[in-house]
């Protein structure tokens, strides 16, 4: 079956540009798509040819749109490919890509899928401060041990299985699609896209330093007990990902790159769901945030001298000091690590609560409104904030807190004021300027290098 595409045109004078797309009948559900935009540097154009089925595709080109010649033989590895152009002799020249039914025998390896460093990134031993080996937030970690101690070779694996679309039934959503880099791997939708376009019911939060965490569970409802189930259940979900895990493990073992990839990381080439989940959370738990202004100042041991004094007003504010008792942010956002201690915790948000939380596991009106916290570091870039993206800004975030916490019986005890009946919210009464400070200290913990750390982004090779 062929598809003509619109034809596109540059304002450059005499360089015409058709494209004509020729697709295999299994791509009729998701359609694969051909554009075209002027190349960056010394090329003519970048072609770039969308696919969510990652087959061969043959680049041809022609200046009469008779006579075809082909460009290039173009393997999809992760849904699509740019490929440069150099500067054609002849103006108005056309391009075109097919598939060939016959010409599907460019497999996806480990040296032309993806883009890996010959020596791998530290995942396993990565440098920590040195509370980070102490109590409580030792206690806090969730590495399970021997059972699925980070290696340098699984971390990678799992980076793979992270960013690639193959976890998802129509081969169009990964991980990454709902926990974005840039965004502190979290979405800056309020409501992430599901494979087959739908909505989920809750924001999905950022993963910063997700391996800390003293409870263990994970999901905002705290379902998954470990972070080995976890990271299996979006792949199975019907709205996210869609997929079954015997479909998965199909689909994994016909991509040569995965077999040497298992093999590396297992010692054999078999993938299994319990090996994918295994990969999966040890990257997740490699996705570490120590490099902040406040990390800095922290290891410079010199009273946090290097804040501003905005910063260090909010600091004070933050963890209650001075003439800020009453203010019981850290109550709940504790160690270096911002995360909560033993409690789940009912923050206050309405009464009663449209998502109950653990309540709607339950089903018991005493853990209505109960929800996990998860790091505060890297809010900054993890907007819109609380499990349904309620709140745009951290100012917003900051104001509920000071003045719009609602009363519920479940309120959590930091939350709650005195002299009032139980549930009875407190009131921080912070002035403009403080609240202003509080912002300013809690974007103090963002992590500049995170949101482009090489080895946390995608690893797939999408061509030029």
């Amino acid at each position: 079956m062929k598809r003509l595409l619109p034809c596109h045109r540059f304002a450059a004078p005499a360089v015409g540009v058709a494209l004509w797309l020729s697709s295999p009948a299994s791509e009729a559900a998701s359609p694969a798509g051909l554009g075209i935009t002027p190349g960056p540097g010394t090329n003519f154009v970048s072609v770039r040819i969308t696919d969510p089925g990652n087959y061969v595709w043959l680049l041809q080109s022609s200046t009469n749109l008779t006579n075809w010649a082909e460009v290039a033989a173009l393997k999809l590895h992760n849904g699509s490919f740019q490929q440069g152009i150099l500067p054609a002799a002849t103006p108005n020249v056309m391009f075109r890509a097919v598939y060939d039914p016959t010409r599907q025998t460019i497999p996806s390896t480990v040296s032309n899928a993806l883009l890996l460093p010959p020596t791998p990134f530290n995942y396993a031993s990565p440098a920590l401060p040195p509370g980070f080996s102490q109590q409580p937030i030792l206690g806090q970690d969730t590495m399970p041990g021997a059972t699925n101690d980070t290696t340098d070779a699984g971390a990678t694996l799992g980076r793979v299985l992270f960013y690639d679309k193959r976890l998802s039934t129509n081969q169009t959503v990964a991980c990454a699609s709902c926990h974005v880099q840039a965004n502190g791997f979290s979405d800056p939708r309020r409501f992430s896209v599901g494979f087959n376009g739908g909505l989920t019911g809750r924001n999905s939060m950022g993963l910063s330093n997700a391996r800390w965490y003293q409870r263990q569970k994970f999901f905002w409802d705290e379902r998954a007990a470990t972070l080995e189930d976890q990271t299996l259940r979006p792949i199975q979900d019907a709205l996210e990902m869609g997929m079954t895990l015997a479909a998965l493990t199909n689909r994994l073992t016909a991509e040569p790159f995965y077999t040497n990839l298992f093999t590396q990381t297992f010692g054999t080439p078999e993938v299994t769901s319990e090996r994918i989940s295994k990969a999966l959370a040890q990257f997740v738990r490699s996705i570490v945030s120590v490099q902040s202004k406040y990390d800095a100042a922290l290891a410079a041991g010199n009273n946090f001298a290097n804040l501003t004094t905005q910063e260090n007003l909010g600091r004070q504010i933050f963890f209650g000091q001075g003439t800020f008792s009453h203010v019981t942010c850290a109550r709940c956002h504790g160690t270096d690590n911002f995360v909560p201690g033993a409690a789940i915790n009912n923050n206050g948000l309405e009464n009663p609560y449209v998502d109950k939380g653990v309540g709607a596991l339950t089903g018991q009106p005493q853990d209505e409104g109960f929800f996990k916290v998860p790091s505060l570091r890297n809010l900054e870039l993890t907007a819109p904030y609380m499990h349904d993206g309620r709140f745009t800004t951290l100012e917003q975030v900051v104001v509920f807190y000071d003045s719009g916490v609602v009363a519920h019986p479940n309120l959590s005890l930091p939350l709650q004021g005195t002299g009032g009946a139980a549930g009875t919210p407190l009131r921080l009464g912070l002035t403009p300027q403080q609240k202003a400070a509080l912002v300013a200290f809690l974007k103090t913990l963002t992590d500049p290098n995170l949101a482009t750390d090489p080895k946390l982004s995608d690893p797939f090779n999408y061509g030029n």
